[in-house]
């Protein structure tokens, strides 16, 4: 046992001090120098400019326009009107490609999720929460009583599994993204099955999950995210991460804002590149950063999972595999996206982080894979 732990010690720092870890300052170098050929990481960035989502510039516009036929539709959060595409390519930790304003904050939409996903892991690692665990042992007001929400658990909510019915800051459970075909009577008649038997991708249960880890800190997550993680990474002091209007909950006397996972209805991260990559990095780099484990490896592995009901989901990360997957390209590839084309990918075959903003999401694959066959 003595000889497994010096030989995980020995290996954990031969990885980190040989890897390169940005501070404040991002380091640039030449493709040549990381093994990869100028030309072609031109052209894909070219491809990538070429390819601009086409969401309008009020992102207000979008938002109604992709939502607004949701029953009792509001935006309730904090909007921004968006830049023009950027992002930046990262090979062994540097910078050896950037297009665009990579220090422009914009909204991220449900890349966010995976910011969230990852509030949870800093619950896990600190022994706050088991994932097999009810909710309603962490959360009693209600929310998680009746027979149907009292079975659900953590994993449940972090795989979108939970089937939760309910309603949360002014919207119910069935009002995000209904079926179409379907009255609103209709709607709120659906059969629910147990949880963890559906998938069903949902911003009201992504919220709750939200909500569900603010009662379990009792301080805002923002503040977690940026304390355990951001700070450390040596992130920018620009982002900032919203709730709604109506989303203020009071804990142990306080006044706290409930963020949201995404920007179905406003609100959600607002963010840079930079700031993106460096958190892309971490996650490439398994959890560790210069020599510290900010995310433990045990929590990488279950976040990058594929679900039970999904096999291209594990908790708010998307993977490469299944339904979705990118064509001649790797399964190991994961990736948190947004509405409008936002993306955080991880390439860990390749030791690349991809960050993409408002890139045509049907063109990602390949661009992705121009950067990919760029390795001399």
């Amino acid at each position: 046992m003595k000889k497994f732990f010096f030989f995980f010690f020995i290996c954990f720092n031969s990885f980190s001090q040989n890897s390169y870890f940005p501070s404040k300052v991002w380091i640039e170098k030449s493709p040549e120098s990381q093994g990869l050929i100028s030309e072609k990481i031109g052209n894909a960035i070219k491809f990538a400019v070429q390819n601009e989502n086409l969401v309008e510039r009020d992102l207000r516009i979008s938002i109604y326009k992709s939502f607004g036929k949701e029953p009792g539709f509001k935006i309730k959060g904090q909007t921004k009107m968006r830049g023009k595409p950027n992002g930046l390519i990262i090979k062994n930790g540097y910078i050896v490609g950037k297009w665009g304003d990579t220090k422009r904050v914009d909204m991220t939409f449900s890349v966010t999720k995976s910011y969230l996903s990852t509030v949870a892991g800093i619950a896990f690692d600190n022994n706050l929460i088991e994932i097999e665990n009810y909710l309603k042992n962490y959360v009693w007001d209600g929310k998680f009583d009746d027979p149907h929400n009292s079975k659900i658990k953590w994993h449940h909510l972090l795989n979108q599994s939970s089937e939760w019915s309910g309603e949360l800051f002014g919207t119910y459970d069935w009002a995000d993204r209904p079926p179409k075909n379907l009255n609103i009577e209709e709607i709120k008649k659906q059969k629910l099955l147990p949880p963890g038997r559906k998938y069903k991708y949902n911003d009201v249960r992504v919220n709750l999950l939200s909500y569900s880890l603010l009662n379990v800190f009792r301080k805002p997550l923002p503040i977690i995210l940026k304390n355990e993680i951001m700070d450390k990474i040596n992130a920018s002091s620009t982002w900032r991460w919203y709730g709604y209007d109506n989303s203020m909950v009071i804990i142990d006397g306080l006044n706290i804002q409930s963020v949201s996972g995404g920007g179905h209805f406003g609100g959600g991260l607002f963010i840079n590149s930079e700031d993106h990559a460096r958190f892309g990095l971490l996650f490439l780099r398994d959890g560790i950063w210069n020599e510290n484990r900010l995310i433990s490896s045990d929590w990488i592995k279950r976040a990058t999972k594929p679900s039970e009901n999904n096999p291209s989901y594990g908790y708010m990360w998307w993977l490469n595999k299944d339904k979705r997957k990118w064509d001649g390209l790797s399964e190991t590839i994961y990736y948190g996206s947004g509405f409008g084309g936002n993306y955080i990918i991880i390439i860990p075959d390749n030791n690349i982080v991809i960050v993409a903003r408002w890139i045509d999401s049907t063109k990602i694959g390949d661009f992705v894979k121009k950067v990919i066959e760029s390795h001399k």
